[in-house]
């Protein structure tokens, strides 16, 4: 296929589509977010907004063409997160669960556990959400070490034809559903008498079996549904059991490839608003002096910097998703590339246009330091960078044979 850095008039309508949602519905989602100070009832208020797009597809839009959904290339999946990520980043977070959670269906899955697994998400009203239920409080870095390290402590026992899932669960986005009785679809990371498994409750399964422990405040990403769990005796049918026990180190590893390649488009997202809010600063503010602050030399190197750095961010995280989700070889290096380059150089470039600003974007009401807020979590959500993503690079760096043009496809 040849390279082309031009977007198709289908991808400029998938724009102005995504871009009209985001002004319309997002934003002032967003306002309300921000004046909420309850982190429950935040979350809560993007549930009239979420039956919208569900309403208008763009939920669909996250599953394959194979398993039912509409999902395009990796590059319209991009434009999406783009466009919505820019008004509310925490409300593509909670919407795009199945993205990470279906993802070790997709892989493994019987044609019986797609159809049940994949069947609320292709839905044309309500708001069904999903949850990877991996992190957990005291850590899930070394998630898969082998006893007597501890590894993953949530456990799953058969009993019978069930497992028999207890532990504590946190982090991802809508773990206890809307209404505390768990989500549509949760794919749990347990350890079975077989090693670390993935097993696949649904919500039938989890309804009263859920202890919300805390509702999470976070600083950025406000919206989301936040939370620490405990299940306690979750029965689930022993045939929801995805793969082999034992392999859900592997598949564990490989939902995160996508989510991990988004957070470069994420993060492009938020640099994109703090440029241009700061930018419309330095262009009409001469701070006491004869110009505009931009006439400066300093101040103009600032952002002739910044928006380099976010158009190579931009067209990294765009080649990264795209080869993950078309299953390219290319795909997991170029998703943590994107994960671990794209978050750092967004807390960079961003802090940098906080000095430009001054102590003025210091002031909650100046629309500049929440995007900063934004961008501190990509380094460490999805994968922390220092704990996971660089280490997953360096076994990639050091494996025999490693080439280091077949990522850029030159090999």
């Amino acid at each position: 296929m040849a390279v082309s850095f031009s977007l198709s008039p289908e991808q400029r309508r998938l724009v102005a589509i995504a871009r009209r949602f985001a002004e319309e519905e997002l934003r002032p989602l967003a306002d309300e977010v921000r004046a909420e100070p309850d982190p429950l009832r935040r979350a809560l208020l993007a549930r009239p907004t979420f039956e919208k797009a569900v309403g208008a597809g763009f939920l669909k839009g996250l599953i394959p063409v194979p398993f039912g959904g509409t999902a395009g290339s990796g590059v319209d999946a991009a434009i999406l997160v783009e466009e919505w990520a820019a008004q509310s980043p925490d409300f593509v977070i909670s919407m795009a669960g199945p993205l990470i959670a279906l993802m070790p269906v997709y892989q493994v899955g019987t044609p019986e556990q797609i159809r049940r697994f994949v069947a609320p998400f292709l839905a044309d009203s309500g708001a069904p959400v999903a949850a990877m239920a991996f992190s957990e409080p005291d850590g899930s870095v070394n998630f898969d070490a082998p006893p007597p390290a501890e590894g993953i402590r949530t456990t799953a026992v058969l009993d019978g034809d069930q497992w028999v899932v207890n532990g504590r669960k946190q982090w991802a986005s809508h773990l206890p559903g809307w209404d505390g009785d768990g989500p549509d679809v949760m794919t749990i990371v347990c350890r079975t008498p077989g090693g670390v498994s993935l097993v696949v409750a649904e919500r039938e399964h989890l309804a009263g079996h859920i202890e919300v422990e805390e509702y999470l405040d976070l600083p950025g990403l406000t919206g989301c549904l936040t939370a620490r769990i405990a299940l306690h005796d979750v029965r689930v049918p022993r045939e929801n059991l995805l793969g082999a026990e034992g392999q859900g180190g592997e598949l564990t590893r490989n939902a995160f490839f996508a989510s991990g390649a988004s957070i470069g488009t994420f993060a492009t997202a938020a640099m994109r608003q703090a440029f241009a809010v700061a930018h419309r600063f330095a262009t009409t503010q001469t701070r006491g002096g004869g110009v505009p602050i931009i006439a400066h030399q300093s101040v103009a190197d600032v952002f002739a910097d910044a928006k380099g750095r976010i158009e190579a961010v931009r067209l990294l995280s765009w080649r990264a998703l795209d080869a993950v989700l078309s299953g390219d070889p290319a795909g997991p290096e170029l998703a943590l590339h994107s994960k671990v380059f794209g978050s750092e150089t967004a807390v960079d470039v961003i802090n940098d246009l906080v000095k430009v600003v001054g102590v003025t974007a210091y002031d909650r009401a100046f629309p500049l330091v929440r995007h900063l807020n934004e961008a501190l979590a990509y380094p460490v959500i999805e994968g922390s960078n220092i704990g996971l993503r660089r280490r997953q690079l360096q076994a990639m760096l050091a494996a025999p044979g490693y080439d280091p043009l077949a990522a850029s496809g030159l090999a």
